[in-house]
């Protein structure tokens, strides 16, 4: 394999290494993610402050984004199986934490050791993919792999609550280690798999702590601005050294050899359609904010009566993953990203017609649900395989990192940008006006990302492995 040093070039991947990496990825999106929907039992059994609590939960994501492209470059530099290891026993670890909590302090390193252990094991587990699949099995490994994110970060909602329920909710993270620990064994048979030495190992820690202040900043203003106050001089200073940072970060990057971020990835236009692309239609999940906080306060419905109206979203992305992955094998991968994000677009859209009686909203609400779902479904294996196979191999790890961190942070600021929109139009409007404001913020969303596959990704993306 051109690029790539293996311990074993002749080593190709098994069932029994997709489930191991299928483990290690649902011990962020199955069990870390199910914080979310627990937060009320947490803060009762830990005694700690609303404020508190909602930082730990964020920690988590925000840690996972800013680190996983540095993460995935030192699984190129170092080894992915290394660092897919480092990232399991950190996932160990940071439940151990959780398990072990009485209060504040364990409750807060958990987190955020959890989150260092996603960017350990997003970014390696698909570099591995890379180096020991090829083709349709390839597809087929990245449909597993998808299925673990997204259908992980579909159930947590309703087995985390359920473990919490009759378990108790420590028992979310007890299970945590165990699929942790099984994933260890189940990869164990691995060979190791790197980039050929370049002869510059140094780790750009320049480019990472300026990329770490500028997220911060950025993170803090879109997730606190409402509350601090837009035209605060914290927010203003913020967004200052948000821009700076930025700018900063791309003229001490630009040209340099140990780039943490190696903007050459982008002048290969599929993968750059595919990243963008998957920014976008990951902030979109802030319609699942919009749509179920406005059922809740405009319409009457209980939480559990809210989710159930997602249900359909759940079963549609687990369904369509791989059905997916075969469009993609037949047509390549540019129709079914178009077909996936239209069906997006059309699922958040109908659920913005508030005007609507209750009854014929539900239903609405819920074919909504179910479309987005669909798209979601369509949509994500076609994406990351372009993605992936559009990477050179030796930069694997990094160009993967650079991909889950537009995963995670484009949901991480839809959710953010939807909130806000929702809020403030709520104070001067209503509830209906503010809901139809917030699904709109996201159609804009769904449309760009349309236009990036559309004008980003050739017709022929994909067609090399098509039958």
């Amino acid at each position: 394999m051109e690029g790539v040093c293996s311990l074993e070039t002749a080593y190709r991947g098994t069932n029994k290494m997709i489930t191991g990496i299928v483990f290690g990825v649902l011990t962020f999106w199955l069990f870390a993610q199910a914080m979310v929907n627990i937060v009320p039992t947490v803060q009762e059994d830990l005694g700690v402050s609303a404020g508190t609590l909602n930082i730990a939960i964020s920690l988590t994501a925000l840690f996972s984004g800013i680190f996983i492209v540095a993460a995935g470059g030192l699984a190129d530099k170092i080894g992915r199986k290394k660092i897919t290891n480092l990232g399991l026993i950190l996932s160990i670890i940071g439940s151990l934490c959780l398990v072990l909590a009485n209060g504040a302090l364990l409750l807060v390193l958990g987190r955020v050791i959890q989150g260092l252990s996603a960017a350990c094991i997003m970014p390696a587990t698909i570099a591995l993919v890379k180096a020991y699949f090829e083709g349709e099995e390839r597809q087929r490994a990245l449909s597993y792999w998808s299925i673990g994110s997204w259908g992980g970060s579909g159930v947590c909602s309703f087995l985390g609550g359920a473990i919490a329920t009759y378990m108790g909710w420590k028992w979310i993270f007890i299970f945590s280690i165990i699929f942790a620990l099984l994933a260890l064994w189940l990869i164990k048979d691995t060979p190791e798999s790197k980039a050929a030495d370049t002869g510059n190992s140094k780790f750009d820690s320049t480019g990472l702590i300026i990329f770490i202040i500028t997220m911060l900043a950025l993170n803090i203003v879109i997730t606190q601005g409402d509350e601090i106050g837009w035209t605060s001089w914290i927010t203003i200073v913020l967004a200052a050294v948000t821009i700076i940072g930025a700018i900063v970060f791309v003229k001490v990057e630009n040209g340099k050899s140990n780039a943490l971020i190696d903007f050459g990835l982008f002048k290969n236009a599929p993968y750059t359609g595919a990243t963008v692309s998957n920014f976008l239609l990951n902030a979109v999940a802030g319609t699942l904010v919009v749509a179920n906080t406005y059922v809740q306060e405009g319409r009457g419905f209980t939480s559990f009566q809210s989710g159930m109206l997602s249900i359909g979203y759940l079963v549609a992305v687990l369904a369509m993953i791989r059905v997916g992955e075969k469009i993609l094998q037949k047509v390549g991968a540019k129709k079914p990203m178009l077909w996936g994000t239209t069906l997006t677009l059309i699922g958040v859209g109908v659920m913005g017609l508030t005007f609507l009686p209750d009854l014929a909203y539900t239903i609405v609400v819920f074919i909504g649900f179910a479309l987005f779902g669909l798209g979601l479904g369509i949509y994500a294996t076609p994406s990351t395989d372009t993605a992936v196979s559009n990477a050179p191999d030796d930069k694997i790890g990094a160009a993967s990192g650079i991909y889950k961190m537009a995963s995670s942070l484009g949901s991480a600021f839809g959710v953010a940008i939807s909130a806000t929109v929702y809020a403030t139009i709520s104070h001067t409007s209503g509830v209906s006006v503010a809901a139809t404001g917030g699904i709109i913020a996201n159609v804009i969303f769904a449309v760009i990302a349309l236009l990036s596959i559309l004008f980003l990704v050739p017709n022929n993306t994909g067609k090399n492995d098509v039958r």
